[in-house]
């Protein structure tokens, strides 16, 4: 049987015909399909990891918000302890004013 007609060690080159080329088709094939399930595999880790990034970042997010909040809420707080400080001192300083002024 001539050596062309086996397949498995038919030349395999899409580029130049006739060309010698130490790859054959099913070993070609076989490669691609390594690198294929590598990229595959490379890809699904990929996944995972964004995945796990997300949640990470979900978290992250929560807690800024819930500080956030609880900032907010200090914030006003403050603000009204403050407009209830300014409203004293006003009060003083219209009573003082209007107080006789004794020597």
């Amino acid at each position: 049987m001539p050596v062309s007609k086996i397949k498995a060690l038919r030349l395999y080159n899409p580029g130049i015909q006739g060309d010698f080329s130490l790859s054959y088709a099913p070993f070609e094939n076989a490669r691609k399909i390594k690198m294929l399930e590598a990229s595959l595999s490379q890809l699904e880790q990929l996944v995972s990891d964004l995945v796990q990034q997300n949640q990470n970042l979900t978290a992250e997010l929560a807690q800024a918000k819930d500080e956030n909040e609880s900032l907010q809420l200090s914030l006003m707080e403050h603000e009204e302890k403050q407009g209830a400080t300014a409203a004293r001192i006003q009060a003083l300083v219209e009573r003082v004013s209007a107080g006789p002024v004794s020597a």
